[in-house]
């Protein structure tokens, strides 16, 4: 099995399966009125069972955040969400390289996010909102494009 990691200040991985595969497309927690608040150890998982990729999110409040704040998916186009993920994932990658500028315990990992594979929907839409959600959460630009929701 081929991993591929991306830590953000808890653990964000991507595994990149060659053969296993997964069928749950659900995160592990429901929003109800009590659990608006940052649940510790919230973890959301994607799959896409096509290409074989995971994404698995360890990261307090994401989980809620996703649910309640972030826009529903299809809201974006995938091809919207490939795009930003690309320039995200540069400017990520270029921060772990420089550990004496950016906050290493923020940028632990490169993320292998290739532009030429087809990691469907659910996976770009994920990973897009868990880059906006760091940005909001840890007060960091990666890119020239402020976020917000």
């Amino acid at each position: 099995m081929k991993q591929l990691y991306l830590i953000g200040i808890l653990v964000m991985c991507i595994w990149a399966c060659s053969s296993t595969k997964s069928n749950s497309n659900q995160s592990n927690g429901q929003v109800t009125k009590d659990s608006i608040k940052t649940i510790d150890n919230d973890t959301v998982r994607i799959a896409n069972e096509e290409v074989e990729y995971e994404i698995i999110i360890i990261e307090p409040g994401f989980n809620t955040w996703l649910q309640s704040t972030a826009r529903p998916e299809g809201f974006y186009t995938q091809s919207f969400l490939e795009g930003r993920n690309i320039q995200y994932v540069t400017a990520w990658n270029q921060r772990v390289l420089q550990p004496q500028v950016y906050n290493p315990s923020l940028y632990e990992m490169q993320i292998n996010y290739s532009p030429g594979i087809d990691y469907g929907y659910d996976v770009n839409y994920k990973l897009y909102n868990y880059f906006i959600y760091f940005q909001l959460k840890y007060k960091q630009q990666l890119t020239g494009i402020v976020p917000r929701i």
